[in-house]
């Protein structure tokens, strides 16, 4: 079996990660000797910065995790930087519309001719691999997850799953069910998620999902989502040491 995660999401593999909320390479290895197929460092809502990527990076690549990144910012210029550092590629939260999503793209794909071009970082093996090489590799491995988080986008779904260098449509259901002002969970809310999955079906993109726990994953995954986070590194840890103080009795 590849352990490369784009060529394994394009085959419909199911996929189970987490989110690393710690800046601490330890945890990137940790994960990665546990099994799991893939992590994201949770940028968006933890203290991480670009020095502490740098070293998860280098620990995702001694464990052989893929990691990607998720951050916040309307802008995509977060996103070069952290594939340079050797990252598999980036979920990018509330995503609108097409012309997001290719703006996304833009950020990822050399074959845009908008992505700034040098095989100098460690993506590159340190200049280890010349420019041809280097775009071909990058563009055929960096993963796309564009997060479908917003009441809004559910209208421009077609849209944004028709974009081909768009490899998957995240759903965020806590931020979905806030902007629809539903709860989270609602038979409303897993209606809207229906539409994201039916929409990735009829373009042939990928669907993914965040669940809390892992005994949601198998009817999910029966109704067609492929890929998981569950989680995170830190709910694992809390959950673990409230069952070890439970043993007090």
């Amino acid at each position: 079996m590849t352990n490369d995660l784009r060529t394994r999401i394009k085959a419909g593999e199911l996929l189970i990660g987490t989110f690393i909320k710690t800046p601490a390479p330890h945890n990137v290895e940790i994960l990665g000797l546990a099994g799991l197929d893939f992590a994201v460092i949770d940028q968006e809502h933890a203290p991480i910065g670009i020095a502490q990527m740098d070293m998860m990076a280098l620990a995702s690549r001694a464990a052989g995790l893929p990691i990607l990144s998720r951050r916040w910012g309307a802008s995509r210029d977060w996103i070069a930087p952290l594939l340079d550092l050797g990252l598999n590629g980036v979920m990018v939260p509330h995503v609108m519309d097409a012309a997001d999503a290719d703006a996304v793209c833009d950020a990822v794909r050399f074959s845009r001719g908008k992505r700034g071009l040098s095989p100098s970082p460690r993506a590159g093996n340190y200049s280890g691999m010349n420019i041809p090489t280097y775009r071909e590799h990058s563009d055929a491995h960096n993963v796309v997850m564009v997060q479908i988080e917003d009441a809004s986008a559910l209208d421009h779904l077609d849209d944004i799953a028709a974009i081909a260098d768009v490899d998957m449509l995240f759903i965020g259901p806590a931020d979905l069910a806030q902007s629809m002002g539903v709860t989270y969970p609602s038979p409303e809310l897993d209606a809207a998620i229906l539409r994201v999955i039916e929409a990735g079906q009829k373009a042939g993109t990928a669907v993914g999902l965040f669940v809390g726990n892992p005994a949601q994953i198998a009817d999910w995954h029966a109704r067609g989502v492929t890929l998981f986070v569950c989680g995170s590194d830190q709910s694992m840890l809390r959950g673990a040491a409230t069952q070890l103080a439970a043993a007090k009795g």
